[in-house]
């Protein structure tokens, strides 16, 4: 293979988003859709990162910053052609192959994309490589004219189509591999006598037919490249890009008991033999080990679950949870920057922040570690073995040793050693009979005000 360059328009204005985000930099699973393509396209090790934008180049500044991208402004957007036009002066020196993709087109394969390159290079030599795909209804898409060998006879714009060329269902995506020599000196010669008024890319294809040299179009599935222009279009490719990652977690040995209410981060990492129950969201950085349950309503981010816990119903693990092997995390339990340790237990009804709980320790039922001070934050550590009593409150930062007790209700402020029991709350009284001369007295009271 040649050298490789990449260039990826994202200087549309994206005004059907109706959004002060740039239209590249909205979440397909939990991460921008430009960072998505730039993923798959980091995997061909190209020499070049080319990325055009237009307005909100800032935001797109921050968000490849540590990509190696080189951001190009297109000041007037007058067309595809002219967008990449905009690059030609950043190949002074590179001779290569350039792969043309779009920002807003995130699920493009990089196995589609080494095909587009393998064909471009093929005994035939096509002077370029277009990626097409097939819909029943094609709509406004530009149409592809190619013969059995996938050899272009002719491409067309949908606004300038005929009506027997709009029956045609082979689409043009807009992708496109080309060899750079090739490629500027045919944007040089591209018109805008077009409905539009613009500088289409496609167009060299037929500038180069016009000189005996022909163009190829490979096809992928239409799912591959969706765009996204709209609200409406996110989420429909959200909902195919986590349809088919929940396939691929069943396929690799995880049992999903409701598929689609299962939601997925873009880097979530799933053991084998791992249950997940319905109505799980995972948000980016988990990751789950082999022979794990995680029951129904529960919410995980920048959490690792190691082999043989469990977790929930209706748990919420934070950024810096760690569930050690065999541990349980119950209902309505928050962990946040804390460890559980091997076989520990939090079942009911708790918080467990900015803290360390040992082996086999047990936390109660709406214990909190008091982390924070309205100022800082501090740690609390329980020891192996220990037994925090129901509706504790450990005031951080504070120690419970080894196989310790803390009695329910207390408030621990002070360290308690090991094995010993801490209890830090008000004597109970009885008093006899003052019950029952409280309800007659106050009967008498509501009595007498009527």
């Amino acid at each position: 293979m040649r050298p490789l360059a990449t260039i990826i328009l994202a200087a549309g204005q994206g005004t059907r988003m109706k959004s002060a985000t740039h239209k590249v930099l909205h979440p397909i699973a939990g991460r921008p859709m430009l960072l998505h393509l730039l993923a798959s396209v980091e995997t061909l090790q190209p020499q070049q990162k080319i990325v055009v934008v237009g307005a909100g180049r800032d935001q797109v500044e921050a968000a490849v910053a540590g990509h190696d991208v080189t951001l190009i402004v297109q000041d007037q957007q007058l067309g595809t052609g002219h967008a990449v036009q905009q690059a030609e002066a950043s190949f002074n020196g590179f001779a290569g192959d350039v792969l043309i993709l779009y920002g807003d087109v995130p699920l493009v394969r990089p196995e589609t994309m080494r095909m587009m390159l393998e064909r471009l290079h093929g005994a035939d030599a096509p002077v370029a490589v277009v990626l097409g795909f097939r819909l029943e209804d094609p709509g406004a898409y530009g149409r592809i004219i190619a013969d059995d060998r996938g050899v272009i006879e002719k491409m067309v714009e949908f606004k300038d189509a005929s009506e027997a060329e709009r029956a045609i269902t082979l689409c043009n995506s807009g992708l496109m591999a080309v060899r750079e020599e090739d490629l500027f000196t045919l944007l040089a010669r591209v018109e805008n006598d077009n409905a539009a008024g613009e500088y289409y890319l496609p167009d060299i294809v037929m500038l180069a037919s016009h000189e005996g040299r022909h163009s190829a179009v490979v096809e992928t599935e239409n799912w591959e490249v969706a765009g996204v222009n709209s609200r409406i279009e996110l989420a429909a490719v959200e909902a195919e890009w986590q349809s088919r990652r929940r396939i691929e977690a069943m396929r690799d040995g995880a049992t999903l008991t409701a598929p689609a209410t299962v939601f997925f981060s873009f880097d979530t990492i799933i053991g084998r033999d791992v249950l997940i129950e319905p109505n799980v969201v995972f948000g980016p950085g988990v990751t789950i080990e082999d022979k794990v349950t995680i029951h129904a309503f529960s919410h995980l981010e920048g959490a690792k679950v190691l082999s043989g816990a469990e977790i929930g119903p209706y748990a919420r693990l934070r950024p810096g949870a760690e569930v050690g092997q065999g541990a349980k995390v119950g209902n309505f339990v928050e962990m946040k920057k804390a460890v559980l340790g091997p076989g520990a237990k939090a079942n009911h009804l708790s918080y467990i922040g900015d803290a360390e709980v040992g082996p086999g320790a047990n936390i109660g039922a709406g214990t909190i570690t008091c982390n924070y001070d309205g100022f800082f934050k501090y740690r609390t550590k329980i020891g192996a073995g220990a037994f925090i009593g129901s509706n504790s409150a450990l005031v951080a930062p504070v120690n419970v040793g080894d196989g310790a007790i803390v009695a329910a209700g207390s408030v621990v402020t002070h360290d308690v050693e090991n094995n010993a029991l801490a209890l830090a709350r008000s004597k109970q009284e009885a008093k006899p009979g003052w019950a029952a001369k409280f309800r007659e007295a106050m009967g008498a009271k509501k009595r007498a005000k009527n």
